[in-house]
């Protein structure tokens, strides 16, 4: 007789030459990060954005869909579209990246979606605040996680489940946290969270929760499986770890030249050229990016643009550099305003999240 455990297996790590499974190309193909050279955009064209869809992308009605705000509050109340799209509107540009892009690149590799250093988008966000409905609900005393519900609904390490993840009271309520209904001017796509997501600037992309139906308010912390299995940094499978919350400092190349086909090595031609990419953190606000055409031997700082997009948006950055014949690693480090920098070499952990490490872009000057 079949079982779940038959086809929802625990989580793991590759063998030392163990290769990208099966699974893990299904699930590559299902997702998709920004093509490098789309980093050209200020605002990520909606197609071009990361995507990372749990189960399926539900079928949601936006005539009918409704929103309930429930749990520990005086005044449960249910509200939809319509409703929400009258009450104050505001636009946020905001980075979002996965919380596990870069774990392709850790060794001993975790098995899950592949990442390599694509899985990042900025955009504009349109919607209504949270924090006023969460008043207007009256929170009790008490208080102290806010659960997000999407309509996604699917199996995880043996366990069924609709897609969940809360957030303290305290970031939940923070002004610029919103229930967004629209993407750089346009209605949400299916793909993205229609009829209406959460998004909550500076934290990475699983507290985004898609296909939103209902906020519950608890007076414990929530210990559904996104929160208290799912998004850990353990060093591994018995350490109860740390959640995973705001998104670390990471700086991108924009790949220069042009590319081999299959090893996306990069061919440039010598001479004078601009290397530019972009740079965010969750944390604090960049304050520099650092750049090296050696794979990380020197340094040298880059110019960082005036931001353009606001607090939570990306900002780029610009190296002028000479190209002489060779071959080169190229690669950006940024460090924010809380002191977070980039490291060269990443710490390992079991889920392989937050992998800032630095990018690595190979470039091959042919002589004239």
């Amino acid at each position: 007789m079949a079982t779940v455990d038959d086809i929802s297996r625990p989580s793991r790590v590759a063998g030392p030459d163990e290769a990208i499974s099966a699974e893990e190309l299904q699930l590559a193909a299902r997702n998709h990060g920004i093509p490098l050279e789309a980093l050209r955009y200020d605002v990520t064209p909606a197609g071009l954005h990361y995507l990372l869809i749990h189960y399926d992308i539900p079928d949601v009605d936006p005539a009918t869909h409704a929103l309930t705000v429930d749990g520990a509050v005086g005044t449960p109340f249910t509200v939809d579209l319509a409703e929400l799209r009258r009450r104050p509107r505001v636009t946020h540009q905001v980075t979002l990246e996965c919380a596990g892009n870069g774990r392709a690149l850790l060794r001993p590799r975790p098995v899950s979606q592949p990442w390599l250093v694509e899985a990042v988008g900025n955009a504009e966000w349109a919607g209504t605040p949270l924090a006023p409905l969460l008043r207007e609900a009256g929170l009790a005393p008490d208080a102290v996680d806010v659960v997000f519900t999407g309509a996604d609904h699917g199996f995880e390490r043996g366990i069924e489940q609709d897609y969940r993840r809360a957030l303290p009271v305290a970031d939940a309520l923070r002004e610029e946290v919103l229930l967004a209904y629209e993407m750089n001017g346009a209605l949400l796509l299916p793909q993205h969270g229609a009829p209406l997501r959460l998004i909550v600037p500076g934290w990475y992309g699983m507290a985004h929760v898609k296909w939103l139906r209902s906020i519950t308010v608890l007076t414990g912390e929530f210990d559904g499986y996104q929160n208290a299995v799912a998004y850990r940094l353990r060093a591994d499978a018995d350490d109860p770890g740390v959640p995973v919350t705001r998104i670390e400092p990471r700086a991108l190349v924009r790949p220069p030249g042009f590319p081999d086909f299959m090893s996306r090595a990069r061919v440039l031609r010598p001479g004078r050229c601009t290397v530019d990419g972009r740079a965010w953190s969750g944390h604090a606000p960049v304050t520099s990016v650092e750049v090296t055409i050696d794979g990380g031997v020197t340094w040298a700082p880059a110019v960082l643009d005036e931001p353009t997009g606001g607090e939570w948006a990306w900002r780029r950055w610009r190296f002028e550099w000479t190209a002489e014949p060779g071959r080169h690693v190229l690669g950006a480090r940024a460090t924010d305003a809380s002191g977070r920098s980039q490291p060269v070499e990443q710490p390992w952990n079991r889920g392989g999240f937050a992998n800032n490490m630095v990018q690595r872009v190979e470039v091959v000057v042919p002589a004239e």
